[in-house]
Order: C-alpha cells, then structure tokens, then sequence
C-alpha cells in the first residue's frame, strides 16, 4: 500500500483453506464484477462497488468503478482508455517480468486460478494512493468480504500522475510478498520492511531516473521534513514513507537488490531478516552497523570518506540532514546541560559551533539501553573524520577537544539505540541521554573544574545591569552569533551561490565539472521552483537542462528573443552566462 497518510493491512486469522475452482475464468473487456473495498480508503466510505473492465493485458485486467466512468466526459473517457493501455503494455514489458524475475512471482494461478491479476481503480481520499488486502487471498467461507482474486487497488487519480507506473509497481510488490512470504514462509513481514521493498520497486524498475516528479523526490522531501522518525515504528504516515525511502536507497545502493531479495526468502522476518540476507552474502556487517553507517552518509554524505558514508545514486548525491544546533558563544566560558530524547532505530544530529576554546563534551545514557555513539569532526566545511565514543558500563563517555574553535568547525554527534529487533508496536517508548557540553581554556585540561585565580572571566551579567560598553560587547556577541547562524543555515539549505563567474559553455552530458557545480549552486539559490531538485553534483543531467530550460524562459527577453529563439535549449551559452554572471555580481 503507498499511502500519504496511514497504512492499514487486514490480517486474517485461522485455518487456511484454500478454494480452488474446477476451471479458469477468462474476462474479456466489458465484463462488469461487484468488489469488496476498504471502506477507510474509499473516498465515499463505500464498502462496495461495481466496476467493469476497460483493458486486459496478457498479465492483468484493469478496472474502472462505474460510478467514475458514467459522471465523466467522453473526452476523459479516451484519454483514460489511452492511459491504461499504456500502463498495460508497462505492466507487461516492464513490472511484472522485472518484479517476478527480481523477487519471485505472486500466486500463480492463485485462489481464482486466473493467471492475470486484477487492477482496480476507484476513487479513493486524498491521502491514500492504493493498497492491497491479504483478505482477497481467502475463500469467502473463510474471509467475509473477500474478493477472491489477486488483486491491488489504485486512486483513480493517480492515472494523472507524471508516474503512474510506480504506484502500480509498489501494490504488486505486496502481492509478490504475500506469495512469497505469507504462503511460502507462513510468517507475516514486519510492516515497515513490506513497504520498503514496495518503495524500491520504482527504481528497481527505472520509474526514478528522470527524479523530477517520482516518487523518489517525493520520499526525499518527506524524508527532510523529519529525519528523526524511527525506522521500525510504523504509523503510516508520510515521514514513515520518507526515512524507509532513504534507508532503502542506501541499503540497496550500498549491497544490491539481494539483501531485498533474500531477506523476502528468508524464514525470519523484519531486521532479523536482513541480517540474515547480509550473511548469506559475505558482507561483514550486522544490520545494525548499516544502520550507523546511514546516519553518518545523511550527515557526510561523502564518498572520499569511504564508500559506507555516501549515496550511490547520483540524485541523492546532495541529500543531508539539518542537525539540530548547539551553539556555544566566545567570550566567556560555556557550561550546558542538556537531555534529549530519542526512539530505537531513528537518526539523530546534534551539531555543535561556536566557541573559540577547548571544548568537552560529556554524554550519558539515562536508561538501561545501550547507546551507540558516533561522531564527526568538521572543518573547513567538510567532515574531516569519523569516529565511535567510548562508553562505559554506565552508559557514559566523554570527547575532549584542545583549540576545538582554532582546528575544528564544529562537532556533529549522532547518538542512537539499536537493540530491539522484533515485535515493534505503532507506538514505540523514547529513551533519554544527556549532554554536558563546556569550553576550557586552551592549554589548561577540560578536567579542570575552576580556572586560575585572578584569571577567570567575569560571569554574564543582566543586561539592567551592564555599562555601556559591557552592551556594546554583548551586541557584537550577538551580531557574531546571528552571523554565524546564517552562515549554517544557508550551508544547510543551500541558499546562496557559492562561486564568482561561470566562463566557459556548460551542456548536457558535462559530468564532474566545477563550473556545473557552481551553475548548479547558482539556480539552486533562485526560487525553488526553478531547480526544485537542488542538485549540487557536477554533473549536467536532465534536471540540471530543465532548470536552465526555466531559467532561460524566465529572461528570455535577454537571453533566447535577441537569438530568434521561441523556446529555452538547455545550453549554457554566451547570452546564458552573461545573465548569471550579472546576477552573481561578476
């Protein structure tokens, strides 16, 4: 099921039995049925419909509610008629023998002994794009309001969809999971897995190349909007969809489909499953340590830090995190007690700046869990290196840094527990640590509890009772702080272009190219709707055409009608670079 909002399975429970008919029906188009929906995803709360089939492919039959089809135009009629038919010849060229040959192949002929599944579209509410119901894979004497039929259901709405391949692809892959994990294993996949391979399907398949418009770009910016969501607490909701998207990109970038694939044939399920596909393919890593090896490629994203602290997948290339901050001022001395709160298998960053002394940091897990605690020194705006802290039998640990603020930029920790590995509910317990962060001196030991006599600074103090000048310094504190702030948050977003001139042509096909990287910071600081990928990568693609494509049309007064030219061309030429090079003041 891919779904904007909750994720729901029915589960039946009992005997299987299963009932087999005597012989094969063939349904040819025209042919109407009576269906069973899920009423929670209906956009009317039904809880049945008819439909009639408007194509059949060699592996499907693909239906249409009535209802839609007798409310709509003649016009939309044909453009749908057209859709499906396009769709079908996808299905049948492209998912089904990619999916089956990858994954294995749904039940074959199945409870209806039928070799063609059924698609059924209807309208659904807005935050549900399909779903598949194990029900339908039980005789009705045993599962009431069964259709008896290998089936998966889509939004109507989603034939409008830039993609509508991969919403197709994502239902058929748990109809794959039922067959070969329900039926073959007799295990129940844990839901947050189900739908991670359902999520890999399109770009198994090659529906996320183009990434403008996919569902991969979708997932990145649910991912972005909360990084923290844990991995295994599934609640259906889109940032679920989000951290499962991305995990999944990396796994499989990282060690190929067959960690998908032998965990789907494995007679374990969920993290346990996964564990199982990486051993049976020589990879020298739990489950686990992948997973503390993602949180810092979300932070790094880095490949010259090794091949386990970046994506593969060139789209994600410019794909990080915003830690949260922790920022520490450089006049005075700091002392900050802070405790924080954090659920299994989520990524979690706190990035500390600021401060031109010693720094030490203290951390201390308040509960039973085991922590697991890597962090990262930055410099120079890049990560300089990765390391795990040490902690004790008690859960604590310390990291220690003379002239952090003269060597270092800041320090990035990522605490994380990963110890549960079955049995995960829709609402996971948080689990508390906390920080004690605290500058020194440099020269003097960050175990010094006091400085020298007649050397400590003075104590902040209330700004009623400050001089004059004492208010002066507190407000080019401030100013610093506010500046250096800014300078985070536009590293982070990416809000301002980074180079001085482009002076050579840039087109399509350029890869690893400097005066590309800078094209590509320039638009990515224009309104985001003109590169809305903010690609940062060298590399000239079609995302990076499209937006100089927009840029070009957005000035083409300057740029494209002095050339006689009607329309953008994507080629970084003489009129294209003088617009930029203006704009970046050069």
């Amino acid at each position: 099921m891919i779904k904007q909002g909750k994720k729901k399975f029915i589960v039946v429970f009992g005997v299987l039995f299963f009932a087999l008919p005597f012989f094969v029906l063939a349904y040819s188009s025209g042919t109407q049925h009576k269906f069973y929906l899920e009423q929670d995803f209906d956009k009317s709360d039904r809880e049945t419909l008819y439909a009639t089939i408007r194509y059949v492919s060699t592996n499907a039959y693909f239906y249409i509610e009535n209802q839609w089809w007798e409310d709509s135009l003649v016009e939309e009629r044909d453009a749908l008629n057209s859709k499906l038919a396009g769709l079908g010849k996808k299905f049948d060229l492209e998912i089904y023998p990619k999916m089956t040959d990858t994954f294995g192949s749904e039940w074959r002929p199945g409870i209806d002994s039928d070799y063609k599944i059924t698609i059924l579209f209807h309208q659904m509410k807005n935050d549900a794009a399909g779903y598949f119901r194990t029900i339908d894979e039980y005789p009705t004497i045993q599962a009431s309001g069964s259709n008896e039929r290998e089936m998966i259901y889509l939004n109507i709405e989603v034939l409008d969809n830039l993609y509508p391949e991969s919403y197709v692809a994502h239902e058929f892959m748990h109809l794959i999971t039922f067959n070969q994990k329900n039926r073959q294993t007799g295990k129940e996949e844990d839901v947050w897995l189900n739908e991670l391979r359902a999520e890999y399907a399109p770009t198994l398949l090659g529906y996320d190349q183009e990434y403008t418009g996919t569902n991969l770009q979708k997932r990145v910016r649910n991912f972005i909007d909360s990084p923290n969501d844990s991995l295994t607490e599934w609640q259906g909701s889109v940032n679920d969809y989000g951290v499962i998207s991305l995990f999944g990109q990396y796994l499989v970038g990282r060690y190929g489909i067959n960690i998908l694939r032998d965990s789907l044939s494995s007679s374990s399920v969920g993290l346990v499953s996964l564990d199982y596909a990486l051993a049976k393919n020589n990879i020298k890593k739990n489950i686990a340590d992948v997973f503390t090896d993602w949180t810092i490629a979300m932070s790094a994203n880095d490949c010259a830090l090794g091949t386990d602290y970046c994506y593969s997948n060139d789209f994600l290339g410019a794909v990080k995190v915003a830690p949260s901050l922790i920022y520490l001022p450089s006049t005075q001395e700091s002392h900050l007690s802070l405790i924080y709160a954090i659920k299994e298998w989520s990524g979690n960053w706190y990035k500390i700046v600021g401060g031109d002394k010693g720094l030490k940091v203290e951390f201390k897990g308040l509960t039973s869990k085991s922590f697991i605690v890597p962090y990262l020194i930055e410099r120079a705006n890049k990560i300089q290196s990765v390391n795990i802290l040490e902690l004790d039998s008690g859960n604590k640990g310390a990291i220690e840094l003379p002239y952090f603020g003269e060597n270092n930029q800041s320090l990035i920790l990522l605490p994380a527990i990963e110890k549960k590995v079955a049995d995960f509910l829709d609402s996971e317990p948080s689990w508390r640590f906390s920080l004690a962060v605290s500058t020194f001196k440099n020269g003097d030991s960050g175990d010094q509890e006091e400085p020298d006599a007649g050397t400590e600074e003075p104590e902040s103090k209330p700004i009623s009772q400050m001089t004059i000048a004492e208010l002066r310094v507190k407000i080019l504190e401030i100013q610093r702080m506010l500046a250096h702030l800014l300078a985070e948050l536009q590293k982070i977003k990416g809000t301002a272009a980074g180079c001085g001139r482009i002076e050579n042509n840039l087109f399509f096909g350029l890869t690893d190219n400097a005066e590309v990287r800078c094209l590509q910071e320039f638009l990515k600081s224009q309104e985001s709707s003109l590169y809305p990928e903010g690609l940062v990568t060298g590399n000239f693609y079609f995302a990076t055409k499209r937006a100089v494509i927009r840029f070009q049309e957005r000035y083409a007064d300057e740029i494209l009608y002095p050339l006689g030219l009607p329309s953008g061309t994507g080629y970084v030429g003489a009129s294209t670079r003088s617009k930029i090079n203006r704009l970046l003041g050069s």
